[in-house]
């Protein structure tokens, strides 16, 4: 018996949505950069009035997980991301390097669209 290749992003996407949900439910709150991380003061800011899709890795307590998110705002080291989940909006500022390219798309090419 084959697999539906029709619905196998869905599929994935749900998959995906349950783990985030129990991870978030069970390791802890999610986690941020502090203010003396992020420099705010001194760092200049850009805000993107269309945000764009990628992946980020965020830590849950202690648990890191890969997550599709938007990015909102960015600084030269830093690049602030948010989700949604079961309605409620989550928002983390993260390390630049913590960023990968959305699903379907080659770091090469996420980096040429800049």
């Amino acid at each position: 018996m084959g697999t539906s290749k029709r619905y196998a992003a869905a599929v994935d996407r749900q998959m995906d949505q349950r783990i985030l949900a129990r991870t978030i439910a069970e390791a802890g709150p999610l986690q941020s950069l502090t203010a003396d991380e992020l420099r705010l003061d001194a760092e200049p800011v850009t805000i993107d009035p269309q945000p764009k899709p990628a992946r980020a890795w965020l830590r849950f307590g202690a648990t890191p997980l890969l997550v599709d998110v938007e990015v909102c705002r960015w600084t030269a080291d830093a690049c602030a991301v948010r989700f949604h989940l079961d309605q409620k909006e989550y928002r983390a500022w993260v390390w630049s390097s913590a960023l990968r390219p959305p699903r379907g798309v080659s770091a090469t090419a996420s980096i040429a669209s800049r």
